[in-house]
C-alpha cells in the first residue's frame, strides 16, 4: 500500500474521545467520599483516560517506553556541544539501562524499547530495534533533510513500533528520543508550523555558549528560508526541516491514538512530535498526556498550540523520555484514586453538607 495511503488511513482511524464515558467518570468522581475537585488533575486525567478507553475505572499496569533514535546532518554547521557520536553510545546506554530514562524506566517498571530509525553507524546490539531509513539526514542548512518518501516510511515507522507496543499489552506509551542535534531540528519544525519567530522557539540545547547559540539561531533561519516548509503540511515540514525521530515520534503518537490508548510526551522534542501528529490529525489531542515542564523555550510554545499544561515541573531537559516514567506514576495514582476510593455511601457518610460547595463548583 502506498505510504501516504498508510498515513492517512492511520489518521482516520483515530476516533473522538468517548464523551459517554467521561460523564460516567466525571459522576463516579462527584460520589467519592472527597470535597469536589479536591484531588485537582488526579481527578482531571481519570475522566481523560474514561475518555480515551471507554471505560470509567483504568489501570494501565503494563506501561511501554518508546525511544527513537537518529542522527541530524545539521550537526555539521556546529549547532551543538556533543559530537555526533554520542547519539550511538547513548542508544546503547539505553539498551543497557544506563541513562537518565532507562534508569527511570526500569525503576517504575516500564518496558522500554529502543528504536534505530536513523542512527549514523551499525549498531551491533540485537536489543536495539532497527528500523532504520538511512544513516542520519541530511543538513538542513544546505538543503532538506530528507525526501517525502523517507519522512513517511520514518512515520510509519514509528507507528509499527507503538503497534508492537500495545498489541503486547501497554496501556499506556511513552514517547522519548535521542539524537544529537535534534533540539534545532525541533526549533525548526516549531518555528515552521507556528509562525513564531526562531529566537522564540529555540533554547541552547545541550549548553551551547552565546556564540553557539547564534550560530544556532542563524542555521535555522537560513534552513527556513532556503526550504520553505509549508506549515499547512506536517509531512512537508518534517521532511524540509525535522529529523528520522521527529517523524518516528509523530507516528507514534498517532497510533496510540488511533488504537485508544493514552501516550505520555516528554520534553521539546517529544512536545513537537506531538504538535505534528495533533495537526496531521486534531482529534490526537485528546489522547496526549504531557510530563514535565521543559526548561526549553520551545517547549512552551507547543504546549500552548496543544492546549495542554504539563503534570509537573522539576527543571528536566534531559530527554529519552526521561519524564514519561514519572508521569505514568501519576497515572497510576488517577486510576488508584478512581478504581479504589469509597463513595459517600460505601464509606457511610451523608454528603449533604456538599452541596452548597457542589453548587459553587458547578459555577466556576
Amino acid at each position: 500500500m502506498c505510504d501516504e495511503l498508510r498515513l492517512l488511513g492511520l489518521i482516520r482511524g483515530v476516533g473522538p474521545l468517548d464523551k459517554a464515558a467521561m460523564s460516567a467518570a466525571r459522576r463516579r468522581q462527584g460520589e467519592l467520599a472527597k470535597p469536589p475537585g479536591s484531588l485537582g488533575r488526579l481527578e482531571d486525567l481519570s475522566v481523560q483516560l474514561a475518555g480515551i478507553t471507554g471505560k470509567v475505572v483504568n489501570d494501565p499496569a503494563k506501561k511501554a517506553l518508546l525511544v527513537f533514535c537518529a542522527d541530524n546532518g545539521v550537526v555539521e554547521e556546529g549547532v551543538s556541544v556533543a559530537p555526533q557520536s554520542v547519539t550511538a553510545a547513548q542508544t546503547l546506554n539505553l539498551v543497557r539501562y544506563r541513562t537518565g530514562a532507562s534508569v527511570l524506566a526500569r525503576r517504575f517498571g516500564v518496558e522500554l524499547t529502543v528504536c534505530d530509525v536513523g542512527v549514523n553507524a551499525r549498531l551491533q546490539d540485537s536489543r536495539v530495534v532497527s528500523r532504520k531509513i538511512a544513516y542520519g539526514t541530511k543538513d538542513i542548512a544546505r538543503g532538506p533533510a530528507m525526501e517525502r518518501a523517507d519522512a513517511l516510511r520514518a512515520i510509519l515507522a514509528g507507528a509499527d513500533t507503538a503497534a508492537e507496543a500495545i498489541e503486547n499489552g501497554a496501556g499506556v506509551v511513552g514517547i522519548g528520543e535521542m539524537g544529537i542535534g535534534n533540539t534545532t531540528t525541533s526549533s525548526a519544525v516549531l518555528a515552521a508550523l507556528t509562525g513564531k519567530s526562531v529566537h522564540a522557539v529555540s533554547g541552547r540545547g545541550g549548553g551551547l555558549t552565546d556564540e553557539g547559540y547564534a550560530r544556532k539561531l542563524a542555521v535555522i533561519e537560513k534552513a527556513l528560508a532556503l526550504n520553505r516548509p509549508d506549515p499547512a503540511d506536517p509531512v512537508d515540514v518534517l521532511s524540509k526541516v525535522g529529523g528520522f525521530d521527529l517523524c518516528a515520534m509523530t507516528g507514534a503518537f498517532l497510533m496510540a491514538a488511533s488504537r485508544r490508548v493514552p501516550a505520555v510526551i516528554d520534553g521539546l522534542i517529544s512536545a513537537v512530535a506531538a504538535l505534528c501528529a495533533v495537526r496531521l490529525c486534531p482529534e490526537a489531542a485528546g489522547y496526549l498526556i504531557p510530563s514535565h515542564a521543559s526548561t526549553e523555550p520551545g517547549y512552551r510554545a507547543a504546549m500552548d498550540e496543544l492546549g495542554l499544561e504539563p503534570l509537573f515541573d522539576l527543571h528536566m531537559r534531559l530527554g529519552e523520555g526521561s519524564g514519561c516514567p514519572i508521569a505514568m506514576m501519576i497515572l497510576d495514582a488517577a486510576s488508584a484514586v478512581m478504581g479504589d476510593m469509597a463513595t459517600f455511601q460505601e464509606a457511610g457518610i451523608d454528603d449533604k453538607y456538599l452541596e452548597p460547595v457542589r453548587e459553587m463548583e458547578a459555577g466556576k
